[in-house]
């Protein structure tokens, strides 16, 4: 099969590593060939902490995913995560000396123009998103290139974050001698299977809820607004069960996982969950009241925490959400998330899965891999027009070029 049919993405989580391979389609969709994956160690709230222990989980998750598929794997697309990582809107302006058609250099200058902008010292520019082109006063221009005009002006969601940690996840990559195509934000890749284009024109808030991060984008007029990460996941509630009922890690994960629910206390449905002896474990019973009052107060942070975020990004985006709420991510699985959510951001809100993907049915049907095969999509979708420089080469100009893609 030839390799540009091939996509593969990878996401160095906080809980799990994982390696999603698609098919590109005739129909432009994409059909996942397998996964390969296998538990994070090295790695908190979603950032490299022990880079050789890391590398080795790449490594075990990518030979995983090429004996399930039989693939070789020579080429990755990388999601990136972290609370390092900022964003903010902004317009760039290019005045042409006197009027005619627009060219590609005039789109490129004023891209260029967006980011004349000073970013804290260790920080580099991950995305420079389009919104919106306006000529000549003439707003919300699809395609300028060839009209006639002057006055060249384009809004800009840009996401920037620091340039150590985001190379720490290039570095586990290509110490296995993977060519990198591109990092990409971890809720832009999730939201490219997660949403459809009908609900990125009227308006929906994507929240991707992993083991360490809660990465959240909004959508508006089908284009990105807003965009952030919290340093709250799934391994929060964990911890919480496991220190309230003094539980090893692994049995409050499983508690977690098979009994638990972010229910408000008052409507749990109470009674004890028994706990099996296993080796090393004296079995126990839980109050299942207790259980889900814990589980309830972390979610209920997390939400609070986001609505308080986009309030603070000054204007009125949760009011733009016309399709409401879209959950996803490992903890998206977790019982009465969903009402919870809708309580504290007064939102419709549902849990959604990839869409408009084929292959492996029980991978698509789980939210904890949206990111992974989000990425093949991204892939699928960049490559399909002419690709403007990547992530890659910008941070390999700071870095004498160690990161510069090698030849087909």
């Amino acid at each position: 099969m030839p390799s540009e049919q091939i996509f593969v993405g990878l996401e160095i989580g906080t809980t799990k590593i994982c390696v999603i391979v698609a098919e590109s389609r005739a129909d432009d969709q994409i059909s996942i060939l397998g996964v390969g994956e296998t538990p994070s160690r090295g790695i908190r709230k979603g950032e490299i902490v022990d880079m050789a222990t890391v590398t080795e989980c790449v490594r075990e998750a990518i030979v995983d995913a090429e004996e399930k598929t039989n693939v070789e794997i020579g080429n990755v697309w990388v999601a990136i995560t972290g609370a390092h990582l900022r964003s903010f809107n902004n317009r760039g302006t290019h005045t042409l000396p006197a009027p005619r058609q627009i060219e590609q250099a005039d789109l490129n200058m004023v891209q260029t123009n967006a980011k004349e902008i000073a970013l804290p010292p260790p920080n580099i520019f991950l995305h420079t998103i389009l919104q919106a082109y306006h000529l000549d006063g003439n707003r919300n221009v699809i395609d300028p290139l060839e009209s006639e005009g002057m006055q060249l002006e384009a809004d800009f969601h840009i996401v920037h974050g620091i340039k150590t940690r985001i190379t720490n996840h290039l570095r586990c990559v290509e110490a296995l001698n993977l060519e990198i195509e591109d990092v990409v934000l971890s809720s832009l890749a999730s939201a490219q299977v997660v949403v459809t284009q009908h609900q990125k024109d009227i308006g929906v808030l994507v929240v991707d809820i992993g083991g360490g991060t809660t990465d959240y984008l909004i959508y508006h007029d089908g284009a990105v607004r807003h965009s952030g990460v919290l340093a709250l996941g799934g391994d929060h509630i964990t911890n919480d069960i496991s220190v309230g009922l003094k539980l090893p890690i692994a049995r409050a994960e499983m508690l977690k996982i098979q009994e638990g629910s972010a229910t408000p206390p008052e409507n749990s449905e109470g009674g004890v969950i028994t706990l099996k002896n296993d080796p090393g474990f004296l079995g126990c019973d839980i109050d299942r009241r207790s259980l889900d009052t814990i589980i309830h107060c972390r979610v209920r942070e997390i939400f609070e925490l986001l609505r308080r975020d986009i309030e603070n990004a000054g204007s009125d985006l949760l009011g733009l959400l016309g399709a409401g709420v879209m959950i996803t991510g490992g903890c998206a699985k977790l019982r009465g998330i969903a009402g919870l959510a809708s309580e504290l951001l007064d939102q419709t809100v549902q849990v959604s899965t990839a869409r408009n993907v084929g292959g492996a049915l029980q991978t698509f049907e789980n939210p904890q891999y949206s990111t992974a095969i989000g990425l093949t999509k991204y892939a699928r979708l960049i490559t399909k027009d002419t690709r403007p420089e990547g992530m890659l080469e910008r941070i390999a100009q700071g870095f004498g070029g160690i990161f510069k893609r090698r030849s087909r």
